[in-house]
C-alpha cells in the first residue's frame, strides 16, 4: 500500500489512473459469455480493482474501482444496474481490506496469493447475488432467479480465476515501477 495520505495530490492522481486503467481494462478486452441473466463477459476490470485496493488502500483503491466498473457500465449499456456493479466493489474492497487487515498488511507474495484467491471467491458470491437482484428485476420468480443465476456465473468464474492468478502479478509490478519512480522520480521509460 503506499505510503501516501489518502488525500494528497499524489493518492488523486494515482486513484483517477487507476479509475481510468481498470476502465480500459474492460473496455479493450471483453469476450461476451452466453447467459441466462445478464450480460456477462470476460474482462480484467476485476483484476485491476482488487490492485488497485492493495495499492491505494480501502477508500482510494474502492473510489478508482467505481470509477472504474461503474463508469464503464452507464456508458455501454448497463447503466441500469451499475449501481449493482459499485455496491460489488464495495463488498469486494471491505473484503480485500479486512483479509489484508488481518494478515497485518504485510504484502509477502504468500498473503498477497491468498487475497488474490478471496478476492475472487467474493467475486463469484457478489456477482450470484447480482445476477438474482437483477433476473427479479427483469420480473423472474426467486426459484428461477435463483437457478438462472446459477447458471450464468461461467464469465464470473474466468474473471475470478483470472483476479487469483493475475493481481499478485500486477501488485509486485506495479509496486516495483512505484519504488523505482519514487526513488529516481526524472527517470523515463
Amino acid at each position: 500500500m503506499i505510503e501516501d495520505n489518502k488525500n494528497s495530490l499524489r493518492a488523486i492522481i494515482l486513484t483517477g489512473l487507476f479509475a481510468a486503467i481498470i476502465y480500459i481494462g474492460i473496455w479493450v478486452l471483453r469476450i461476451p459469455i452466453p447467459a441466462l441473466v445478464g450480460r456477462p463477459f470476460i474482462h480484467f476490470g476485476n483484476t485491476l480493482t482488487a490492485v488497485a485496493i492493495l495499492f491505494l488502500g480501502f477508500r482510494n483503491g474502492m473510489l478508482a474501482g467505481i470509477i472504474g466498473l461503474g463508469g464503464f457500465d452507464i456508458l455501454n449499456g448497463y447503466a441500469a444496474t451499475s449501481w449493482l456493479t459499485m455496491l460489488e466493489v464495495v463488498v469486494v474492497a471491505l473484503v480485500i481490506t479486512a483479509v489484508y487487515k488481518a494478515l497485518k498488511y504485510t504484502d509477502s507474495k504468500r498473503n498477497i496469493i491468498i487475497i488474490a484467491v478471496i478476492a475472487g471467491i467474493t467475486k463469484i458470491f457478489t456477482t450470484y447475488c447480482v445476477s438474482i437482484v437483477e433476473a427479479l428485476m427483469a420480473g423472474s420468480f426467486l426459484k428461477a432467479a435463483l437457478v438462472a443465476s446459477f447458471v450464468s456465473l461461467p464469465a464470473t468464474v474466468v474473471n475470478s480465476i483470472s483476479t487469483a492468478v493475475l493481481t499478485p502479478i500486477l501488485y509486485f509490478f506495479v509496486k516495483k515501477v512505484y519504488a523505482s519512480l519514487r526513488k529516481n522520480p526524472n527517470k523515463s521509460f
